[in-house]
């Protein structure tokens, strides 16, 4: 039986893979950021759940040691939780909000479960978005996007590093039969922008939402990468389109230095060593 974990499950793409992947044969374990919502779609698709609130890097910690207690073995983690969000604004931890709930919460239960998802020979799966390339350009002075703040400067930014993230797996763990990958759902109707100033917000929730995707064919998207095998169905280490062919994003995520450091700067924000171990 294969171990499946998706974060942000608890509507969007998240939920209608969830609904999509459910078989006698698949554990699913949903992860949302509502416990009703969350509740909800579990209840629906016989699925395990926890709330969890990527805002609190504790809540995090603390999901990924149910997890490690909970699951024997984890065979794809789909990192899908994410948004675009109003700002600046910062979590608990110090950190601007839409860079955490994107990037860096995901990057710390990816790196609390490494061990388990390497055991598994897993997959992690990156929801990203081609915002990466039209809104991202990372400063890694001002790596979480607070001081030069905008919705949309802010998620491609944290889109890209996604992508990066996504580099960095593929190069420092695929030789110990962990693979990544990155993807681009699609322009999804959801809730997505909803709180924000950014332009997008008309496009979401405008006049222009009827020619959106609906959620079922992103969550099939999400679907795809999380059934499929790597080096057949997707090319590990790469970002994808929403029609599933290796897709062109932005130049810095080529930039072997930029990943190097982004990773490097990620781990140092959250008290690890870059190696992934407990500072």
């Amino acid at each position: 039986m294969r171990t499946i974990v998706i974060t942000g499950a608890s509507d969007g793409i998240g939920a209608a893979a969830a609904a999509q992947l459910a078989h006698e044969d698949t554990r699913l374990v949903l992860v949302g950021r509502s416990p009703a919502k969350t509740r909800a779609v579990a209840a629906r698709v016989g699925a395990e759940h926890h709330a969890v609130d990527f805002e609190r890097l504790d809540e995090v910690r603390d999901l990924a040691a149910a997890l490690r207690g909970e699951c024997a073995r984890i065979d794809v983690l789909a990192d899908n939780a994410g948004g675009m969000f109003s700002g600046p604004a910062l979590t608990t931890d110090g950190v601007e909000k839409t860079f955490q709930v994107n990037h860096l919460a995901p990057y710390l239960l990816t790196a609390l479960l490494v061990d388990r998802l390497i055991g598994s020979r897993a997959a992690v799966v990156n929801t990203a978005s081609v915002g990466a390339r039209l809104f991202g350009r990372i400063d890694l002075d001002d790596i979480d996007s607070r001081d030069r703040f905008h919705p949309n400067r802010a998620y491609g930014n944290a889109k890209l590093a996604n992508i990066l993230f996504t580099r960095g797996l593929h190069a420092r763990f695929r030789s110990r039969g962990l693979t990544a990958v990155a993807f681009h759902p699609g322009m999804i109707a959801t809730n997505f922008a909803s709180d924000t100033s950014s332009g997008l917000r008309r496009v979401y929730h405008g006049a222009l939402q009827r020619f959106l995707t609906p959620p079922e064919r992103g969550g099939a998207v999400l679907a795809h990468f999380v059934t499929g095998r790597p080096d057949r169905d997707w090319a590990p280490g790469e970002f994808h389109g929403a029609h599933g062919r290796i897709s062109r994003t932005h130049s810095q995520a080529y930039d072997p230095l930029m990943a190097e450091r982004h990773w490097e700067q990620s781990a140092r924000m959250l008290g690890l060593e870059p190696a992934w171990g407990l500072a």
